[in-house]
């Protein structure tokens, strides 16, 4: 599995790049400060306008060209670049799990309209 947009258990230091866990920032006041240089500590995670990890797309890219089942969940498939990734897909076990309809329900082998949530506590 690849985090495309990150997550905001991992949290860095945007000056020295040390890394911090979830509670650091849960137990922070105002903008979370650095330990060890002072500066300022961002999720990581991909804002608005930022661009996405390159070897993260790389590495999602060749999992999904070499996958025999394809599970895609939470996602609408309208927001590029990361839509385009199923492109490369040539398995033939689709699964698309989403609350509406995506551009691709009609390739999968099965969809499933429910949030993810809902769908993977059932497991």
């Amino acid at each position: 599995m690849y985090e495309l947009h990150g997550s905001v258990h991992r949290n860095y230091c945007r000056k020295c790049h040390a890394f911090y866990d979830a509670p650091f920032i849960l137990h922070s006041t105002g903008v979370p400060r650095c330990e060890k240089c002072g500066g300022e500590i961002k999720p990581d995670v991909v804002l608005y306008e930022e661009g996405l990890d390159s070897a993260t797309i790389e590495g999602s890219i060749r999992a999904i060209d070499g996958a025999d089942v394809l599970i895609i969940g939470g996602t609408s498939l309208t927001v590029y670049p990361a839509a385009s990734f199923i492109n490369g897909y040539r398995g033939h076990k689709l699964v698309l799990i989403n609350k509406s309809s995506t551009p691709a329900d009609r390739r999968a082998d099965l969809v499933i309209h429910a949030p993810i949530g809902e769908v993977f506590s059932q497991l």
